[in-house]
């Protein structure tokens, strides 16, 4: 079915970007027209993506991305996801804490022609800087 094989473009985006740092994927993986609408600061197109990658993946080490769901219909696929690993590096101008981090995001695709033409993604990042301590929890401001 189709929005199966639009389903298992989306886990091996994230099996192979995020989670094993393939960056070579995106020639196979990403149209050459991509375009990404993240939260985080990066260039456009794939290259964008690749920044990105490569800045989680050296600011967390044992960076693993979980996909917890997955919806698809007709070239939409939506995959709600978890990403584990120990905050070991910068991210975002925030040095090392040595804080394992359990951050959880939404992206949206859209497939064309069996590629990942575009992506929007949100992603929990006060939750994240809470777990590092930057933001207090709620309750715990004093």
């Amino acid at each position: 079915m189709f929005t199966e094989e639009n389903k298992e473009i989306v886990r091996r985006f994230f099996e192979e970007g995020p989670s094993k740092g393939n960056i070579s994927a995106a020639d196979e993986l990403l149209s050459p027209d991509f375009a990404m609408h993240v939260p985080l600061p990066a260039s456009p197109g794939i290259k964008g993506i690749n920044e990105v990658i490569t800045a989680c993946r050296a600011a967390f080490e044992h960076l693993n991305v979980t996909v917890e769901d997955m919806i698809a219909e007709g070239n939409t696929v939506a995959a709600r996801f978890t990403a584990r690993g120990v905050h070991k590096g910068n991210f975002m101008d925030l040095p090392a804490t040595g804080k394992p981090i359990n951050m959880t995001g939404i992206e949206i695709f859209r497939i064309k022609d069996g590629k990942i033409i575009e992506l929007w993604g949100e992603t929990n990042l006060l939750g994240l800087m809470q777990q590092l301590g930057i933001v207090p929890a709620p309750g715990n401001e004093g």
